[in-house]
């Protein structure tokens, strides 16, 4: 079962970290900061009573991208997405959805596919994040997210502000849990302490590149199937595995 990621100092869960409410979601990036800088492409989700649950990426003006398990089963309509502001509760655009596009490879209680596109209503003005290309071991990145900063379940209330965490990807051998090397990236959580969380479910993870931030993965599970946070290296689903179904379905 997959729960909602957040970021925190001891969170890097990622498989039903978007199903709980706020009041439930506590970790967020665990070992994480506050977000140094603008990240106009992250999304959060929010169901219509406000209530947070997940995470996401614009990567156009009319798409994001985010964790399959944040919204299979959901209807387009009884969500929103803000854009463009690195406090999930104001600024930015406030958008909803009118449709939800499921990985044809997602397997709720098996590894990869955990990707879905959420199309909105009406374009963003938000700059987007294009997808990058290089996910080899060693590949320094950063995670983004809004969840629980606290390792445990329900151990704290998920930030308002977004968080961010510096980590590097690993070989894939370094996930204990079943990991489809070919469509999910192994992360490190630094320390052995820090990673994503409660309610980071559907996050960026990103890499710079001549000072551009690119979407290199999507925020789906525990690397250990643990339900306390950040205590091994966590997976996420590889949108650069993905480009050509997101290319295709983004163009229909």
């Amino acid at each position: 079962m997959r729960r909602t990621l957040l970021i925190t100092a001891s969170c890097l869960l990622a498989v039903i970290f978007c199903v709980q409410p706020a009041s439930a979601i506590q970790p967020a990036l665990v070992g994480g900061v506050e977000a140094d800088q603008p990240y106009p492409f992250a999304a959060a989700l929010q169901n219509t009573s406000g209530e947070f649950f997940c995470g996401g990426s614009l990567i156009n003006p009319s798409w994001v991208v985010t964790a399959a398990h944040c919204v299979e089963g959901r209807q387009a309509d009884a969500f929103t997405a803000r854009v463009g502001s690195n406090d999930r509760t104001q600024g930015g655009e406030v958008t909803k959805p009118d449709k939800i596009v499921v990985s044809p490879d997602y397997n709720p209680s098996g590894a990869g596919g955990d990707i879905a596109l959420v199309h909105l209503t009406a374009p963003a003005a938000a700059a987007p994040a294009a997808i990058g290309t290089d996910t080899a071991p060693g590949t320094k990145v950063r995670l983004l997210g809004w969840g629980q900063t606290c390792p445990d379940p329900n151990c704290g209330q998920a930030p308002n502000l977004l968080q961010q965490l510096d980590t590097q990807l690993l070989d894939p051998a370094k996930c204990t849990a079943s990991i489809d090397a070919k469509t999910e990236l192994c992360t490190d959580n630094p320390n052995g302490n820090s990673g994503a969380c409660y309610g980071d479910s559907g996050g960026p993870e990103l890499a710079q590149v001549d000072n551009r931030w690119l979407l290199l993965g999507v925020t789906s599970r525990p690397g250990n199937n643990s339900s306390t946070c950040a205590t091994a290296p966590s997976i996420y689903t590889s949108a650069v595995a993905y480009t050509n179904w997101i290319n295709q379905t983004t163009a229909a």
